[in-house]
């Protein structure tokens, strides 16, 4: 099993038609995603010749969102939208009730991503948004919605959620060997919609995850947050690895949510509330891989 994303998930992509749009398109089709179409309003009614990728991949670009879950019953739509342009394609997914909205895009005005987060709380929260500023999700042999490429892991028993989209590849290649069932890349912006306390929450509840990957970082207190979600709510085994140990207080770190000011939003405080959960915490993503690996093993 996964979560948010499985092998019947039918998926559009909103900017299809720019480079990024195109080239991820072609690699989701590539790793046996069902990509049935594209948005672009200024393009609709072109047909795009993706059978290089796919056999039956002649995908029409539709003129919303909208039109397009009419057409071809999608359920779930990744957007490579440049940021300007990206809180109205998000309130139009919403809009037209999309199951589950991708947001790769980076770079967004923190404002346009609270305006159209509280837009979609608004609308009774029917779309599940997972970024900004995110690699996406990812349920090896089944779906691939993002960027996250698809030949590093196979399937299998591990429940990956992450700040950092190099950290969700670099953990699901150390742990190859055992496999997920589903990688969630959140996102590091100050404000994202999933949380890892939502993929918490929806892996405890998947009879075939066995175990959970929790990748954070420095900045604010979602890590402390889990921890206290973890303590309270989770039965299965936990570990977790928090970047940022050696940051420089003050200095924004890669993410636009990674910065610690003063005592607050450190490495250390986050990986002791984690461990005051039960979570062993790695000092490096391989020990972490690890942790994970050793606990397989006393399975």
């Amino acid at each position: 099993m996964a979560i948010f994303l499985d092998k019947n998930s039918k998926v559009i992509v909103q900017g299809i038609t720019g480079a990024e749009g195109t080239r991820h398109t072609q690699r989701m089709l590539r790793s046996g995603t069902r990509v049935v179409g594209g948005v672009n309003a200024r393009k609709a009614g072109q047909e795009l010749d993706f059978t290089d990728f796919a056999s039956d991949a002649v995908l029409t670009v539709h003129g919303s969102v909208a039109e397009a879950m009419d057409k071809t019953g999608a359920n779930v739509s990744v957007a490579f939208v440049p940021p300007k342009f990206t809180k109205d394609a998000v309130i139009e997914a919403v809009d037209a009730g999309i199951e589950l909205l991708v947001v790769i895009t980076e770079g967004i005005p923190v404002h346009d991503t609270a305006e159209f987060w509280a837009y979609a709380q608004s609308k009774g929260s029917k779309t599940r948004i997972i970024g900004p500023n995110c690699p996406g999700v990812i349920s090896p042999g089944q779906s691939n919605a993002g960027i996250i490429p698809a030949d590093i892991t196979g399937p299998g028993p591990i429940g990956l959620v992450s700040k950092s989209g190099t950290l969700t590849y670099q953990m699901m290649y150390e742990l190859r060997d055992i496999g997920f069932s589903t990688a969630v890349g959140i996102g590091g912006d100050p404000v994202i919609g999933t949380t890892h306390i939502d993929a918490l929450e929806a892996f405890e509840a998947d009879p075939e995850t066995r175990g959970i990957v929790m990748i954070g970082e420095i900045g604010g207190d979602a890590e402390e947050r889990a921890a206290a979600y973890i303590k309270e709510h989770v039965t299965k085994p936990v570990v977790g690895y928090v970047a940022g140990f050696t940051a420089p207080e003050g200095k924004t770190m890669g993410h636009a949510g990674a910065i610690v000011s003063g005592s607050s939003g450190t490495a250390q405080a986050k990986k002791e509330a984690l461990e005051a959960a039960g979570v062993r915490v790695g000092k490096t993503p391989t020990e972490t891989a690890g942790l994970m690996r050793e606990i397989f093993q006393n399975m």
